[in-house]
């Protein structure tokens, strides 16, 4: 069994990586293997609405030229999925947000119906905004959140200070424990006897 760990955060060896590692131990430690993949510093595209993906099936966006889709292609192979970001004016970083929704869009049928969690790591405050902000996505996509002893906040400024948060790092810990107990419940399989979905019917409000 595998989780994909998402660092949404431009500094490769920062906070959001601080908080992962603690996880990624933890995981270890139950028996449950990890991936933490960096979504880098580069320039990252934003959603352009055209539907091609979905109207192609391609499964993957049709822009390739950036780690959208190179990111999602680990869907495939993940049991679970753990996204951290950094807080930026109170928001998750903007980069790990496109391609969270370009993703999502373009290779949902991959990660639908598996564990996922949120991290947010801040100086001061925002978190709980980025917070909920991470954990909306999963809940469209049938995602069972998996929660901790408190909302998966931690706190740091400079590189590795997150690290002094122990509060924090518990709150990883027992992600990480939680985590490794479902997945272990469903043997990492997308929850056995799960209700089958009724066709979408979407609805607007403007007629």
């Amino acid at each position: 069994m595998k989780v994909l760990l998402i660092n949404g955060s431009p500094r490769q060896q920062g906070n959001t990586a601080t908080a992962l590692a603690e996880v990624a131990r933890q995981l270890a430690a139950e028996g449950i293997e990890s991936e933490q993949v960096w979504i880098g510093n580069k320039p990252v595209r934003g959603c352009t609405a055209c539907g091609q993906c979905s109207a192609k099936g391609l499964g993957r966006c049709v822009f390739d030229d950036d780690v959208c889709n190179s990111i999602s292609a680990k869907f495939n192979e993940a049991d679970a999925l753990i996204i951290g970001s950094p807080v930026y004016y109170g928001q998750p970083n903007g980069a790990l947000l496109s391609i969270i929704q370009r993703a999502f869009y373009s290779n949902g049928a991959s990660i639908s119906g598996k564990p996922a969690a949120a991290i947010a790591v801040c100086r001061r405050g925002g978190a709980t905004a980025t917070f909920e902000a991470l954990n909306m996505p999963f809940q469209m996509m049938n995602m069972p959140v998996v929660t901790s002893q408190y909302w998966n906040i931690v706190y740091g400024r400079e590189p590795g200070q997150a690290a002094n948060d122990t509060e924090g790092m518990q709150t990883m810990r027992t992600l990480a424990r939680n985590m490794a107990w479902l997945l272990k419940c469903t043997e990492g399989k997308r929850a056995p006897g799960r209700p089958s979905d009724e066709p979408w019917e979407p609805m607007h409000f403007v007629r």
